[in-house]
């Protein structure tokens, strides 16, 4: 089912300014759900290194770790939405969008490595 604009006014990054000589600030939007997710991952890998800590089997470590890979990707791939839909539309609709089309399609390129 596609999602109004409306709705996905909710999931777009807030704001995209520059903040000073060291980079950029943007607001996340629904960050108290990414920084959950992220705790959870953490406790996750906190999780493998006491199975290898308590010897466990490689296959279990190996399954717990291709899940702590898949959170991930899902949290880059929230980042990442949020990003095209709220900084690079607006970036295309002030300007046309060149550089940070190039930025998001470089990220895009990493992530897929």
């Amino acid at each position: 089912m596609a999602l109004s604009h409306k709705e996905h006014a909710v999931d777009v990054c807030e704001s995209c300014a520059p903040l000073d000589d060291d980079g950029r600030r943007v607001e996340q939007p629904r960050k108290k759900a990414l920084t959950n997710r992220v705790r959870r991952i953490e406790g996750q890998v906190g999780g493998v290194l006491n199975m290898i800590e308590n010897d466990r089997y490689c296959v279990d470590i190996l399954t717990q770790i291709s899940a702590i890979k898949s959170a991930l990707d899902g949290v880059s791939i929230q980042i990442l939405s949020s990003h095209a839909n709220g900084c690079v539309r607006r970036a295309v609709q002030e300007d046309g969008g060149e550089d940070a089309i190039d930025e998001l399609l470089q990220v895009v390129r990493r992530m897929m490595r």
